[in-house]
């Protein structure tokens, strides 16, 4: 055994040791955060509470409630399939209503859309209980319900009308443009609408040759997408000639044309300036609350004749008058006033005076205008700064107005100094016409110029544009997606439907549920 050695002393081989470089220490790392991955391959079991899917004040409930008070036999009566007998089941009517006005009140009017959103978004699976509906039905149920459709907006109107939100004592009356499911590139001429006719016609036939005696589901499908451009086609020409008879080129050419897509559509000008196929929905508003009681659907552009439409509509729909029409510049025309004098309506509208005088020539010296010619009422004449007469030659009696035509002896006209500054080139003398309006007229403007009608009219824009917007902005309807009067109608009369569920909503169902809630 090794001694130790003396104290003060080392170990040996102690010194070398502790020179020895000290081992490196390895760095501290941070751990990694742990969180739950997302599987979404999975499947899993739910228990699903239909009933809680939305919540007590979702306006689906609201829609289907109102839907459940309202009498839909008119829907039922089609229905073929019957308690006891083999069949398939269709889906209830009440539920297709609602699936419809709740999608037009999203802004949502494609059946597709629809059928889609069935399948995940919480208000349509609540509406059709977790059931799945096919695209077709619900395209269906809208475009082929017109009469049951136009009842069920006269009952909302019932039960708007018994919440006391519906009153005619004053109606604004407008209209407005939406754009129709066809391109502008699609109207043609008569002879480029014939060529595609007879190479649709060709193409029909030779489909139908080729087919077999049981022919497929793809060759039916081509079949009837043929025959039913044909339809168009023919439908196109019929609709051209139309047009034709109710368009006058003064030039003598021929410019009538008609849309391939969509015949029964007709290029209209737009808000912003443009032109566009379109549809002119004309809509009636009731003053106190805003609702629309009548809707009506246009060919023409022009708002002229549309107004008695309107007034029979709200007739049809409220069975009485409304006592007070207001309407703005494009309704207002003699006729009008004529025919609402005649039925006890009291019409408000803005009105421009006509441009009276010469009717003969525009490019006359300021002094020798119409103007200057002096009326004599005793003798029914006019007399001009040269102190020359002008007599009545005829007269024409129109709507609401008279028409009355002077003219000066020629030979008198030759021989004055001012013919050039007072006659239109090429005529023979002088001509000044005076129009006379009815009583109804005159009484019409007079009262325009008073500060109460002016008061009710700056009250137009306000009630009448309100549901144009609405329909516009918040249902998103600026074009249609069916087509033709009937189809274009029905898409029509839903958007409108859909407004009024909207406002007893706000007006009256809401605050009866906060107030029950309270």
């Amino acid at each position: 055994m090794s001694e130790l050695p003396p104290a003060g002393e080392q170990l040996p081989g102690l010194e070398s040791a502790s020179r020895a470089p000290a081992p490196a220490i390895a760095p501290i790392t941070a751990a990694r955060p742990r969180v739950k991955p997302v599987d979404r391959s999975q499947l899993t079991w739910q228990m699903l509470d239909v009933e809680r899917l939305i919540e007590p004040e979702h306006s689906a409930r609201a829609i289907w409630e109102l839907a459940g008070r309202l009498n839909l036999d008119a829907f039922y009566t089609p229905i073929e399939a019957v308690e006891g007998t083999a069949g398939r089941t269709p889906w209830d009517p009440r539920l297709l209503v609602s699936l419809w006005i709740y999608g037009y009140s999203r802004g949502i009017s494609s059946a597709r859309e629809i059928a889609r959103r069935c399948a995940y978004e919480p208000a349509f699976q609540w509406l059709c209980g977790l059931g799945e509906i096919n695209h077709h039905t619900l395209s269906d149920f809208r475009s082929n319900h017109d009469a049951s459709l136009r009842e069920l907006f006269v009952q909302v109107l019932g039960v708007l009308g018994a919440e006391g939100l519906v009153s005619l004592e004053r109606v604004m009356h407008d209209g407005t443009k939406v754009k129709a499911c066809a391109s502008g590139d699609s109207f043609r001429r008569e002879q480029r609408l014939g060529e595609h006719l007879e190479a649709a016609r060709q193409l029909v036939q030779s489909l139908e040759q080729s087919a077999n005696d049981e022919p497929s589901r793809q060759q039916a499908a081509q079949q009837r997408a043929a025959r039913q451009r044909q339809q168009r086609l023919e439908h196109a020409l019929v609709e051209l000639e139309k047009v034709r008879q109710a368009k006058r080129d003064v030039t003598g050419k021929d410019s009538a044309r008609a849309s391939t897509t969509d015949p029964q559509a007709r290029v209209m000008k737009q808000a912003d300036g443009g032109y566009a196929p379109s549809y002119n929905v004309q809509m009636s508003t009731e003053a106190s609350h805003k609702i629309i009681v009548a809707v009506g659907l246009s060919q023409s552009s022009s708002d002229f004749a549309e107004l008695l439409g309107g007034v029979n509509r709200i007739e049809q729909n409220l069975k009485t008058q409304p006592k007070q029409l207001v309407v703005d510049g494009g309704f207002t025309s003699r006729q009008n006033i004529m025919e609402t004098a005649a039925q006890g309506i009291d019409l408000i509208g803005s009105w421009s005076e006509p441009k009276g005088g010469n009717t003969t020539g525009q490019a006359l010296a300021p002094e020798f205008r119409a103007q200057a010619f002096t009326y004599d009422a005793a003798q029914d004449r006019y007399c001009c700064p040269e102190g020359h007469y002008l007599r009545l030659v005829y007269q024409h009696q129109g709507i609401g107005v008279v028409q009355h035509q002077y003219r000066a002896d020629g030979s008198v006209c030759r021989a004055c100094q001012f013919k050039a500054q007072c006659c239109p080139r090429g005529a023979q003398g002088r001509a000044i016409a005076r129009s006379v309006d009815a009583p109804e007229v005159r009484q019409f403007r007079e009262k325009m110029q008073t500060a109460q009608a002016q008061q009710i009219y700056s009250q137009r824009a306000p009630v009448a544009e309100f549901p144009n917007a609405w329909i516009k902005e918040k249902l998103g309807l600026r074009q249609f997606r069916l087509r033709g009067l009937l189809k274009v109608g029905c898409e029509a009369l839903w958007a409108c439907l859909t407004y009024n569920v909207q406002q007893w909503i706000r007006l009256c169902w809401l605050p009866k549920l906060a107030s029950a809630q309270n």
